[in-house]
Formats: structure tokens, C-alpha cells, sequence
């Protein structure tokens, strides 16, 4: 068939042939000409005029490749630098520069949860919603473990509470939860608390990450942390290591759900100031180089208004 295709013998041979063959005559035709066409290169894309240059590329690789920045996500980049007053481009456009070299992975293999209902819980400002949760650290030799109470304002993401401990109890809780409630400005009423396990108001179903996905979320962000060990030899080791991660996190860590910035500054009412500066270092980056912002001028993400735990199916008004 393919000699029939590639050659082109006199008409009656052709006509016998596809006969023999059961071909169309018209689909011999068809093919020979495609292969008659001169092969065609693929359309090369055209840099738009406003990408960043080459010497640019070059210098938000170096930002983020930076001792401070190595192990930090582009995000986290993205409002440190912003908060410095300084911008150099989009989020994505970090992941693009380092995907090309490569550096852009998975630190860990995944597991996925399936999706559940419900408890429904809603936060508008701080303390108004604390999640609690137990998460096993690793001990010296297998099968023991040290175990890390924390409790979370699930709105601005602050730990106000955490522990370190040898069991679970329910005594060791009500002491870190009353020792959170002493060191916050929480009115009779005001707080509901949510949790997997013990004293709470609020609980969620076994084994369903979604009821508290706050606690699952932030043990994530533990876990993964680069200088996080395979092991703690002493449950002191373990509170030393925590203690720095708590500092972080509350107060140099730009977090995804709160509009990339740090649980204090979420939490103690720095929020609309944050954001402001944000929108001036933002404003004067639009000045400089506006052909490089297409739909609209830059906005920093956005302040969170309102949290829900399992939001019902159409929430009105609410970031979740």
C-alpha cells in the first residue's frame, strides 16, 4: 500500500490497484499530495514586548536562589519583597523562570483525602474560632513518639497554644487551652472551639481531614519545613524545634490563605496597613513599566474578611 501511496503509476494501474486494496482513489490522491508538501516548521512564538529580558530573568533567579529565599516558595518571595517595597514580577512568573532550570518539585510524595461534609463554622475576625489538633512527632527509636498539641485561630491562622508531650490527654489540653485563653482578649462567648478529639463545642467526624483542615494544613507546613528531622531524641529537642517554628510562623511566614501575609499582623490589626503599602510599592511598579500589566493594574491579594470551616453551598460575600 504504501508503494501504491509513495509512487504513481499510469491511471489504470492505480484504479486496478485501489480495487485490489479497497481504497478510494480520492484518498490515494489525498495522501500523495500531503506528501508532495514541503515539510513545515512549527510557528515560533514571538516575545511579547513586555516580558521580562533576559538580564531581569537573570536577576529574579538570583532573588530567588538567595540564602534567605533557597527554601522558600514564590509566593513567600513574592511578599517578602513586596513588603520591602520592591516588585519585580508576577507569582507565576517566578514558577516559569524556575522551571526553567529545573528547580521547581514536589518536596514530598502526596497523599490525597477524599472530600467530606460538614461541620459549618465561621470566623470574621480573631478569636472568634480556635481549631486544636494532636499530630505524632517521631522519637528516638520506632514506635515512640512525642506528641505536639497545637491550637490555631483558624482567621488569622496564629497558633496561640502549642505543647509538647509523652501521651495524649485530655488534662494536658484544658491546661494549654486555658493558658491561651489567659494570654488572649477573648470576651465570655465570644469563642467557639473546634476539634477532632476532647473538650470542644465544635467536633469533626473520624478521620476526615476536610472537618479540620486548618490543623491538617498546618502540621503540612510543619512537616515539610527543610530542616524538619526524621526523628526527635528528647522531648526537649522537639520543643526547641517547635518553638523556632512557632516564631516563624507567626510572625515572618506570608500565608497563602490570608492574603500573604503573617498570622500577627492578621491578628493584632495590621492588615489594612499591609495591604496599603502593598498597593503603593504595586502602583509605583505600574508606573515604571504599564505595557507589562494587561487586564488591569496590580492589586496585592486580597485581605480575608470571613473563614468558614466547610462554608454551605452558596456563601454570599465570604473569602473562604
Amino acid at each position: 500500500m504504501e508503494a501504491i501511496f509513495a509512487t504513481q503509476p499510469p491511471l489504470r494501474l492505480t484504479q486496478t490497484a485501489c480495487q485490489a486494496l479497497d481504497i478510494a482513489r480520492s484518498s490515494l490522491f489525498r495522501h500523495r499530495a500531503r506528501l508532495k508538501r514541503p515539510v513545515s516548521e512549527p510557528n515560533k512564538r514571538a516575545k511579547p514586548p513586555r516580558a521580562l529580558s533576559a538580564a531581569e530573568r537573570r536577576t529574579v533567579r538570583d532573588i530567588l536562589l538567595q540564602p534567605r529565599f533557597a527554601d522558600q516558595a514564590p509566593a513567600e518571595v513574592y511578599a517578602a519583597l513586596l513588603d520591602e517595597g520592591a516588585y519585580h514580577c508576577l507569582i507565576r512568573t517566578m514558577y516559569r523562570i524556575l522551571g526553567e532550570h529545573g528547580e521547581v518539585r514536589e518536596r514530598r510524595r502526596q497523599r490525597r483525602h477524599p472530600i467530606y461534609a460538614k461541620p459549618e463554622l465561621l470566623a470574621m475576625g480573631p478569636n472568634q474560632v480556635w481549631s486544636w489538633d494532636i499530630t505524632k512527632l517521631m522519637g528516638p527509636v520506632k514506635w515512640n513518639y512525642f506528641y505536639l498539641y497545637v491550637i490555631i485561630d483558624i482567621f488569622s491562622r496564629r497558633v496561640v497554644g502549642w505543647r509538647v508531650a509523652d501521651t495524649e490527654n485530655a488534662s494536658l489540653f484544658k491546661e494549654l487551652f486555658h493558658g491561651a485563653l489567659a494570654g488572649s482578649d477573648v470576651s465570655p462567648g465570644q469563642l467557639t472551639l473546634h476539634a477532632d478529639l476532647g473538650v470542644a463545642k465544635s467536633h469533626s467526624r473520624p478521620h476526615t481531614s476536610n472537618d479540620n483542615p486548618f490543623s491538617e494544613a498546618h502540621f503540612k507546613t510543619l512537616k515539610y519545613q527543610p530542616e524538619f528531622p526524621k526523628r526527635f531524641e528528647t522531648a526537649q529537642q522537639a520543643e526547641d524545634f517547635c518553638r523556632r517554628f512557632f516564631e516563624w510562623y507567626n510572625q515572618d511566614h506570608h500565608h497563602g490563605g490570608i492574603g500573604l501575609m503573617t498570622p500577627d499582623q492578621v491578628h493584632y490589626g495590621q492588615a489594612e496597613a499591609v495591604h496599603a503599602a502593598r498597593q503603593a510599592a504595586l502602583d509605583n511598579a505600574f508606573r515604571r513599566n504599564p505595557e507589562r500589566f494587561v487586564a488591569k493594574k496590580p492589586e496585592p491579594p486580597a485581605k480575608p474578611n470571613a473563614v468558614w470551616i466547610n462554608p454551605p453551598d452558596k456563601p454570599e460575600n465570604f473569602q473562604v
